[in-house]
């Protein structure tokens, strides 16, 4: 059996630690990438990522998606550009219509029904005409404060109450992300930036809390989010960030679920970069009120990066082996690490 070919789509933060790890897999390879950043176009993937391949064919970055994505060029094509399935669409339906299965990092794609249902349905159709699986995934959402909250209810005779927090270290995103979160901002720009919508916070409450309602059935009357600045006393840096004392580190989120005229799933997110650097330690947490009671707590984080990355390098047999139409992780088989030969994954 060939190689799984996959293309890739964007090589930033995300894109280009994907390439990394599909390097190190068996049965895999990479056919083709697409990024718009004028210092990558041109450049063979394996210079930019500093290895020696001799032994390999060149993967030249191009900027013109056109050129890679053709009937027949990949069995899988990862999209880390966007976070909103809006802004993700048009690119996805045409990987979709060049029969080609996707993959999608945007944090709205993990549960897009939940705010975009027309455009849900409608990329439902077109991978079904063409034959293919559309996913989105990541760490969060995608794993820790929905599809992890849902395995732990499979214990459960009854559940009353949700509660997660998850407190991670943004360092590892890239521009795009840090833009979201106002982390470099001033306070007044941060305050601003959240009420003409520059300052998105965390993408993927409503995401979140739809799939944990809708897995266990709970019927969501209304969902509040709010967003508050997390401000840095001392100097912060990043490969993607500089942040001067007095300015924003990042975003604390909250997201409410109100269910039956009472708020039954609560989530907190606090992100900034190098919390540690004010004595902040990372940490994932689920409280589940029923029967029985659980609490769960993972210290530190699931890290965000190698995460987020793994969740979509993991998925791709089991996108290749789905029924064709959009799929969320409540549809697909248990995420996990996949050590040997990944095309022994595939069901011929």
């Amino acid at each position: 059996m060939e190689n799984i070919k996959v293309i890739i789509w964007g090589f930033g933060a995300m894109g280009s630690g994907m390439a990394e790890m599909l390097l190190k897999k068996k049965g895999v390879e990479i056919v083709g990438i697409c990024d718009r950043n004028a210092k990558r176009v041109g450049k063979n993937m394996y210079d930019l990522l500093e290895l020696d391949a001799t032994q390999y064919a060149p993967v030249i970055i191009t900027n013109k998606i056109e050129d890679i994505v053709k009937e027949g060029a990949a069995d899988v094509a990862i999209l880390a550009t966007d976070s909103f399935t809006r802004g993700a669409f048009d690119k996805i339906k045409l990987m979709l219509e060049n029969k080609i299965n996707v993959i999608s990092t945007a944090e709205e794609m993990a549960y897009p029904q939940a705010q975009e249902p027309e455009l849900a349905a409608e990329m439902d159709k077109i991978a079904k005409k063409n034959g293919v699986t559309v996913l989105g995934t990541g760490i969060n959402p995608g794993f820790v404060l929905d599809l992890l909250i849902l395995a732990l209810t499979g214990t459960c005779e009854e559940v009353e109450h949700i509660k997660a927090a998850r407190i991670n270290d943004l360092a590892p995103f890239g521009k795009a992300v840090m833009e979201e979160q106002g982390v470099g901002l001033t306070l007044e720009d941060f305050e601003a930036g959240v009420k003409s919508g520059k300052v998105a916070g965390h993408v993927g409450f409503p995401e979140s809390i739809q799939m944990v309602a809708d897995g266990i059935g709970w019927e969501v009357e209304k969902i509040d989010q709010t967003r508050e600045p997390i401000m840095t006393n001392v100097y912060r840096e990043t490969k993607y960030a500089q942040v001067e004392a007095g300015n924003v580190a990042g975003c604390r989120q909250c997201g409410y679920a109100t269910v039956d005229g009472e708020v039954k799933i609560e989530m907190e997110h606090p992100q900034q970069i190098l919390p540690e650097k004010e004595g902040v330690d990372t940490g994932d947490y689920i409280w589940i009120k029923g029967t029985p009671n659980i609490n769960m707590q993972i210290k530190p984080e699931i890290p965000g990066g190698i995460g987020t990355i793994a969740m979509c390098i993991n998925m791709i047999p089991h996108v290749i082996n789905a029924r064709e139409g959009l799929k969320t992780m409540l549809d697909l088989p248990v995420p996990r690490a996949i050590m040997g030969d990944m095309r022994d994954l595939i069901q011929r």
